[in-house]
């Protein structure tokens, strides 16, 4: 392999039903970072069937040259002709990095194709940037490579990795990490067109019928306040006292793996390593310990508040403002403070 033909930081850029999922857009923005490090220039890939018209929005957001693989095969996601597609453009246009957001999509695709293309992927990556890397073997150091931070051993210790003798270097990043760019409105990206051809074969699956899931449940990574709650808060019913917060406050009530696991919220509202990363403007923690696996899904939060009655636990590390005492005392008078306040106001 000669790695000096492979050029370009490359993202997938994840659209389903013509719709472009943020995830997309916050790959670019980090792409750009990387890319301003290696002296070179974004790419975005486009898979899909009758979806040009999204390339502008993908300009706007980062990228310099958009790839747009536009076939029938490719309307709904099928893991076959997707991973055909996006191998057969890493073949063709030879990408020195390629970022696939880890997505149910994600998950499924990224590996497929680096499996297809004989490269490594290094999952659910935290932190990436360009750095030099020393062979272990041979203590030679190797300049600009991507340096890919995963957690690992369920979250106990950090590993960075990386990847410098195939191309491309290839990561999968959880939504709600990497950070998005204030779109450009009216840029412009150079749009090329591509289709490596589809032959369906007996691994291409037939879609019987595509059943959505109708909830009324607000995605936590779109929430602008985070009422969450740990094993702390001691049982299913008083997550009702974090509730009628969230309901004087406009924030949506969210959790830590401990609740899930004991059956008490949906995983859906689970905060951390195991479930999602989250940005709010405000995040309330109360019951919560602060172990590292929660705290890596929240610590980018603008305003930390620490509720708990242990004062040594490590949650107060991270929290901006920290209460200790029984949330059972505080929670009740806090509500009825802020709900005066308001109505005051």
């Amino acid at each position: 392999m000669n790695l000096e033909e492979y050029k370009g930081v490359y993202v997938f850029a994840q659209q389903v039903d013509g719709e472009m999922s943020s995830i997309a857009y916050e790959l670019l923005g980090k792409a750009k970072d990387l890319a301003k490090d290696l002296d070179t220039e974004v790419t975005a890939v486009l898979l899909g069937s009758g979806i040009k018209g999204l390339a502008d929005s993908l300009a706007e957001y980062g990228a310099d040259k958009v790839i747009v693989v536009d076939d029938p095969e490719l309307a709904i996601y099928k893991t076959e002709p997707y991973a055909h597609a996006l191998a057969s453009v890493i073949n063709e246009y030879k990408p020195e990095i390629m970022l696939v957001g880890a997505t149910a999509i994600g998950r499924d695709l990224g590996p497929r194709v680096s499996a297809r293309v004989a490269t490594g992927l290094t999952a659910d990556c935290t932190v990436l940037e360009i750095g030099d890397f020393t062979d272990s073997m041979t203590k030679e150091v190797i300049p600009k490579q991507l340096l890919m931070t995963r957690p690992a051993f369920g979250g106990n210790t950090i590993a960075t990795i990386a990847c410098p003798y195939n191309r491309p270097q290839m990561a999968t990043v959880r939504a709600g990490v990497m950070q998005k760019i204030d779109p450009v409105k009216g840029a412009k990206a150079e749009i090329m067109e591509y289709n490596p051809g589809f032959t369906p074969n007996n691994k291409y699956v037939e879609i019987l019928d595509v059943v959505k899931s109708v909830t009324d449940t607000v995605d936590i990574m779109d929430a602008k306040i985070l009422v969450s709650g740990g094993r702390g808060v001691g049982s299913p019913e008083n997550f009702k006292l974090l509730e009628d917060l969230a309901a004087v406050i406009g924030g949506t009530v969210s959790c830590s793996r401990a609740v899930v696991d004991n059956g008490w919220l949906p995983k859906d509202l689970q905060v951390g390593q195991t479930g999602k990363t989250v940005r709010p403007n405000v995040y309330f923690a109360i019951g919560i310990s602060g172990a590292i696996q929660h705290v890596a899904g929240m610590e980018e939060s603008d305003i930390i508040i620490a509720i708990n009655k242990d004062e040594t636990a490590p949650i107060f590390d991270v929290a901006d403002y920290g209460i200790v005492g029984d949330l059972n005392k505080i929670l009740p008078q806090l509500t009825e403070m802020l709900k005066a306040e308001l109505a005051a106001k």
